[in-house]
């Protein structure tokens, strides 16, 4: 029987404030590394809710998103995964302080771009850097490019 092979399906957002973008300092795997909100796409809700709830249940802030970045495809091959990474710029919204995180993240971060490429290696993937250079050279797409038909 041939192995079905399925990408994990990932949204991330991309939140820039006073020319600082928001990252999250997460532990995976016992390394402490740099990634922007995101996580993985749940049956029954839509890329853009994905994206919304991912930056809540990490950064306790409201995000709603506005544009697609681009999508991503990025192959971990310590452990054969590949990641299809949708990333969405956005709106902060509100922020609940008071918000309990997702047990991984340590810490919240605004960093400027070069304080961004500086810290390169601990970025989770090296989609972290590619999304926002993405994004700040105005690759931006309506969010109606997505068509959810269920």
């Amino acid at each position: 029987m041939t192995e079905i092979w399925k990408p994990s399906v990932t949204v991330a957002a991309i939140v820039e404030r006073d020319r600082r973008f928001l990252l999250v300092e997460e532990e995976v795997n016992g390394a402490i590394v740099l990634n922007q909100p995101a996580g993985h796409w749940e049956r029954d809700e839509t890329l853009v809710q994905a994206c919304s709830r991912e930056a809540r249940e990490e950064t306790g802030y409201d995000f709603v998103p506005t544009r697609l970045v681009g999508v991503y495809r990025w192959c971990f091959a310590p452990e054969d995964v590949t990641f299809l990474r949708f990333a969405f710029a956005g709106d902060l919204t509100g922020w609940d302080p008071e918000r309990n995180l997702d047990k991984e993240i340590r810490r919240l971060v605004w960093l400027d771009l070069e304080a961004l490429r500086a810290t390169a290696p601990r970025h989770r993937s090296p989609l972290v850097l590619r999304c926002v250079e993405d994004y700040l050279a105005g690759r931006l797409f309506p969010i109606d490019i997505l068509a959810d038909l269920s």
